[in-house]
């Protein structure tokens, strides 16, 4: 799949449109330079196809390039349909692709004046792994990764004391360690309160828009009445695998009568795999001890790596994490 950079768009500030400058000096690690959006963060720079805005401008709307609050516009290549983790060339530029959509709240400037936005629903985010410049007409392509690309993880903390500042969160931190110990990149971790409905919209986002192959919980998995965390997840999910949990329960009986009293929940949103896990670091690690050897043939089957469970049983090799 290869494309044409159509524009080069950049703004001094966030919220508006943004204006065809024809090239820009793409920094490795930051974003374009001298625009708004650029910093130390996964939505360093933003991409739209070409036919898209086509699309949108055929239902009467007469937009320019800019307008949704693109950097690049770029012809003959539909990134919503690559995954997250598509790395792209572009001249000496190289990006990596961190998110699919947004969610909008405030709305942009081109909602506005027409009604609608296509970048919540068709614009892509990447990083700069590769500086160096992009001029309008440059040959923009898809190049193949060298290595398999890292098991990706987000933790999510709840905690009404946390949030409020009363305690400090042990869990998540302790939990990434692990992760990353196993060759996981952590692309976000974030404590909440026990809110239900904001743990439910988290869940969405990660899963629908950065895609992580696992997300884990901990904290709200038992009986008081602000103890929502399975609630939550399974309003989220859109397949049940419950043998996770189940496992994490009867190993956690060894140790506890207490396990019986967890109702954590696992399940599968999209490509990713959800797990709640209780509250406390000790208990965190217990559970994951449990279930880290076994889930990579399990994110490998959901990434569509791993097909022939059969062979795999019989001690045939298919899929490697790359540690």
């Amino acid at each position: 799949m290869n494309g044409e950079v159509l524009a080069v768009c950049t703004s001094n500030r966030k919220g508006i449109q943004k204006t065809n400058v024809q090239s820009a000096v793409f920094v490795e690690n930051h974003g374009i330079k001298g625009d708004a959006h650029a910093g130390s963060w996964h939505r360093q720079v933003s991409l739209i196809s070409a036919e898209k805005i086509e699309d949108f401008r055929r239902k009467g709307a007469s937009v320019e390039y800019g307008a949704f609050g693109e950097n690049l516009v770029v012809e003959g290549i539909d990134f919503r349909s690559l995954p997250v983790g598509t790395r792209l060339r572009c001249a000496d530029v190289l990006l990596e692709m961190t998110q699919i959509g947004k969610d909008c709240h405030t709305h942009c400037a081109i909602y506005h004046q027409v009604g609608d936005c296509i970048m919540p629903r068709e614009g892509v985010f990447a990083r700069v792994l590769k500086g160096g410049t992009i001029r309008v007409g440059d040959r923009m392509a898809i190049e193949e990764r060298q290595a398999p690309m890292p098991w990706q993880a987000a933790v999510i903390t709840l905690s009404d004391k946390g949030a409020k500042g009363e305690r400090k969160d042990e869990s998540g931190p302790a939990i990434v360690r692990r992760l990353e110990e196993s060759g996981y990149e952590v692309i976000e971790q974030f404590l909440i309160s026990d809110d239900p409905e904001q743990l439910t919209r988290h869940l969405i986002r990660l899963c629908d828009q950065r895609r992580p192959d696992l997300i884990l919980t901990t904290g709200g998995t038992g009986f008081s009445d602000r103890d929502r965390a399975p609630e939550a997840t399974l309003a989220a999910a859109e397949r049940s695998a419950p043998g996770i949990a189940e496992a994490i329960r009867a190993s956690s009986m060894k140790i506890t009568s207490h396990a019986m009293l967890s109702r954590a929940v696992s399940v599968i949103r999209g490509k990713t795999l959800i797990i709640n896990l209780p509250g406390s670091p000790r208990a965190c690690m217990e559970s994951m001890d449990v279930f880290m050897d076994a889930i990579p043939h399990a994110m490998g089957l959901l990434r569509g790596e791993v097909h022939d469970c059969a062979a795999q049983s019989q001690g045939t090799n298919l899929f490697k994490p790359m540690l």
